[in-house]
C-alpha cells in the first residue's frame, strides 16, 4: 500500500507541471473605441466606409503607448490612417462630447485627445476600472475647420493603449467625401420612417443628416432625442 502511495505522489509531481504548462494563462484584455462622434473604426463597423478587417473588430485598435496613429501602428488596420477615404465628418462647436465604449473594462491610466501633435485634453482614469461607456467634454483650444482628433485610451498596467480617430469640422458643417472641402456627402442611408422599427446600428437619413440608432427604436424622430438619446448624428449629408 505504501509503495502504491509513493508511486501516486511521484506521478502527481510529474503531471502537475505539465498541467500548469498546458492550461491557458489568464489574461485581462482591454478593448474599446470612440462611438460618438462616430470614429473611423466605428464608421467601418457600421458599413459607412469600406475598411476591410477592422469592420469586424473596431475595439481592437491597440498599440504601444505614445503613438500618433489612427491604426495604433497595426498594419492590419492601416486603412484607418488613410485620410483620403470617405470618412464622415461631424460638425462641432468649440467643445464637444466624446464617448468611449469599453468592451473589456481594463484599469485606466487616462484618456488623451490630440489634434496633430498638440494635446488638447486629458482625463485621469485613477487606475480604476471604467464604466462601459465614458464621456468627456473636450475643448478644441482654438482649432477651427476640418480636423482629425486622435483619442487615446491608456490602460494602467500594460505598455499599450487603444487608438481612435474622429474627423470633425469645428465651427462648420459635416462632410463625407474625405477630400477636405467641407461639402457633405450623399445621403446614402434610407430615409427615416416614423412607422418603421430600427435596431441598434441601423442608419437612416433625415433632415440633411445621417443618423444611427444606438438601440431598438420606433417612432422617435432623429434630431429630437438629444445627445444622450437613441439617435447618433453621423454628420451632414446631401440628398442624392
Amino acid at each position: 500500500m505504501r509503495t502504491k502511495r509513493r508511486v501516486a505522489i511521484a506521478v502527481g509531481a510529474l503531471v502537475a507541471p505539465l498541467l500548469a504548462v498546458s492550461l491557458p494563462a489568464s489574461t485581462a484584455g482591454a478593448h474599446g473605441w470612440v462611438t460618438s462622434p462616430g470614429s473611423r473604426q466605428d464608421q467601418c463597423a457600421a458599413g459607412i466606409v469600406d475598411c476591410g478587417q477592422i469592420k469586424y473588430e473596431p475595439q481592437s485598435v491597440e498599440g504601444p503607448k505614445g503613438l500618433n496613429s489612427c491604426s495604433g501602428g497595426n498594419s492590419q488596420f492601416a486603412e484607418l490612417d488613410d485620410d483620403s477615404k470617405g470618412w464622415r465628418v461631424t460638425p462641432v462647436g468649440t467643445t464637444h462630447t466624446f464617448t468611449w465604449h469599453h468592451t473589456a473594462r481594463h484599469a485606466t491610466a487616462n484618456w488623451q485627445y490630440f489634434i496633430g501633435n498638440q494635446k488638447i485634453a486629458e482625463f485621469d482614469g485613477h487606475g480604476a476600472q471604467p464604466a462601459p461607456d465614458v464621456s468627456h467634454q473636450v475643448n478644441f483650444g482654438g482649432f477651427t475647420g476640418r480636423q482629425k482628433v486622435l483619442a487615446v485610451w491608456n490602460v494602467a498596467d500594460t505598455g499599450n493603449a487603444f487608438y481612435s480617430c474622429i474627423d470633425v469640422n469645428i465651427g462648420g458643417t459635416g462632410g463625407g467625401d474625405g477630400g477636405g472641402d467641407g461639402e457633405p456627402g450623399d445621403c446614402d442611408a434610407a430615409a427615416w420612417s416614423a412607422g418603421s422599427v430600427y435596431s441598434g446600428g441601423d442608419t437612416v437619413s433625415h433632415g440633411g443628416h445621417t443618423w444611427r440608432a444606438k438601440w431598438w427604436v420606433t417612432g422617435e424622430e432623429p434630431g429630437t432625442t438629444g445627445e444622450w438619446g437613441v439617435w447618433e448624428d453621423l454628420g451632414a449629408c446631401a440628398a442624392a
